[in-house]
């Protein structure tokens, strides 16, 4: 292919996002569903324009690095620190709730063959789809009702970041085990090191980017160099550790979501993320989903996808939270708040189709959740708060 010929690709790709996130947006749906949607229109699904690429897959990674960058930027250390312990215990439970029902939906669909087996990562990764929570339609739907900042709304807003985290760690695990020389040791050893190495670099790099933000701040310098300590934690996590690049991504804006120009940072990664290299990953994700292999086990497998991974964070942070002394409504709130799926998901979905640890039929699968869940998730909030109104402030 020649480079110019690229640009036609790029227009299409852009254009197509545009127009069909918008249409959705205009829906009540995710703008995300809407890019995706776009992707499966142009690619081999239906129109044939468009087929996925390797110029395309370098595009999609920088795209899916952009946006963990972002989410770490965005992360309220404040608030994770005053929501705590409950937060996180709804969190964990909030994973490991849908991770074993996604592990045990797959085995009772194919069978099992045993530890370390093909159909044993298969299983665990479908289960690593599971965990991840989209707090980005539950916050808007909380904040259009007023009770954002009550304790329900906080508590789940929390427990949602600590979520991704989480998520992103396990994710981070199961790819790790996937390589056949791999031990659970050796896969502990360097996550455990990955995160102790960025504990203690990253305190280092804060208080060097702090001096350097307090003395020029709110210049183009400073997102230039923040953008290139998440490209060099991205690959230090993937080259030197084996973990995945985007958890290098997440910490990095996790080390700089304190500083004073953090949001300014995120604004400008945005420019470039938001507007080029984000649709360009979402289309990507609709141009490999494949319609071929599609038949009655696999659509059937998709609908018990949908509901377990609902029902699996609804009921385990539902659950969990009745530890906590909050009203049995109340703790129907919190799992229903928790159901949404959005980027991570795709994310981590992407991951398993670059590694060949899924086939793009279950693509299908994971889109038709984001769908269900961002529809279902705000209509059902709204009937329960209706029910039961929460506008108290969280306790400090």
């Amino acid at each position: 292919m020649k480079a110019y010929e690229i640009l036609m690709d790029l227009s299409l790709i852009m254009i197509s996002a545009k127009l069909m996130g918008l249409f959705a947006r205009k829906i009540k749906a995710p703008m995300v569903v809407g890019e995706i949607i776009a992707g499966v229109i142009i690619g081999p699904c239906v129109l044939n324009i468009l087929q996925p690429s390797e110029y395309l897959s370098i595009f999609s990674e920088i795209g899916v690095i952009l946006i963990m960058f972002s989410a770490g930027l965005e992360t309220n250390l404040q608030e994770l620190k005053k929501s705590g312990l409950i937060a996180c215990i709804i969190a964990c439970v909030g994973v490991f709730v849908p991770l074993i029902c996604g592990a045990a939906l797959y085995t009772a669909f194919y069978g099992f063959d045993g530890f370390g087996s093909e159909k044993f990562f298969k299983a665990l990764f479908i289960g690593c789809i599971m965990t991840a929570t989209s707090v980005g339609i539950t916050v808007e739907a909380l904040k259009e009702m007023g009770v954002l900042k009550g304790r329900v709304g906080q508590t789940i807003l929390s427990a949602a970041i600590i979520d991704d985290i989480i998520g992103i760690v396990v994710l981070t695990f199961v790819l790790s085990m996937k390589d056949p020389s791999s031990k659970m040791s050796v896969v502990t050893l360097k996550v455990v090191g990955f995160l102790a190495a960025s504990f203690v670099l990253g305190f280092v790099i804060y208080k060097v980017f702090k001096y350097i933000d307090d003395k020029h701040p709110h210049t183009r310098r400073i997102p230039i160099i923040a953008l290139s300590l998440c490209f060099i934690l991205a690959y230090v996590a993937e080259e030197f550790f084996g973990i995945a690049d985007i958890t290098g991504a997440y910490i990095a804006g996790i080390i700089l979501c304190n500083v004073r120009d953090a949001e300014y940072i995120d604004r400008k990664v945005n420019v470039n993320g938001y507007m080029f290299f984000a649709p360009i990953f979402f289309v990507c994700i609709g141009l490999k989903t494949s319609f071929k292999g599609m038949n009655s086990e696999i659509i059937i497998f998709s609908l018990a996808f949908v509901a377990v991974a609902m029902l699996s964070k609804l009921v385990g942070c539902g659950l969990i939270s009745k530890c906590f002394k909050f009203r049995n409504i109340d703790c129907i709130k919190i799992g229903a708040g928790m159901m949404t799926r959005g980027e991570v998901a795709l994310i981590i979905t992407n991951k398993g189709l670059s590694m060949g640890v899924i086939p793009a039929d279950y693509s299908t699968a994971v889109i038709l959740l984001i769908i269900v869940s961002s529809i279902v998730t705000p209509v059902f909030l709204k009937f329960l708060y209706s029910k039961a109104p929460d506008t108290a402030p969280t306790a400090e």
